[in-house]
């Protein structure tokens, strides 16, 4: 492991941490195209029938489901290289350890 290795994964833990802030106080920024395609689409949907005179129930629903789905891909990437880290950490322990017993006295 080098300390390069740990500062890429560390900098992307916290854009990926960024990210899921953002999500949380509702920006479209860190949504991916598909993500953003679907909320907008709800929204326009629910704005039609609120001018119709009609409840938006369904669209809420949708929006608020495809938030909570990107929320839920932005934890899965954050959980992903926090194991990421964790194992390039255990690997270079290793290392050090099997170099330091192969050493004579």
């Amino acid at each position: 492991m080098s300390n390069t290795d740990l500062r890429r994964i560390d900098r992307e833990i916290r854009a990926t941490t960024k990210k899921l802030e953002a999500v949380q106080r509702g920006e479209l920024w860190p949504l991916n195209g598909r993500e953003r395609r679907a909320l907008l689409r709800a929204a326009a949907g629910g704005a039609y029938r609120v001018a119709r005179g009609r409840s938006a129930g369904r669209a809420e629903t949708q929006m608020e489901s495809t938030s909570s789905a990107a929320e839920t891909r932005l934890n899965a990437e954050l959980s992903a290289l926090y194991a990421e880290r964790l194992r390039l950490i255990n690997d270079a322990a290793r290392a050090k350890a099997a170099k330091r017993s192969s050493g004579w006295w």
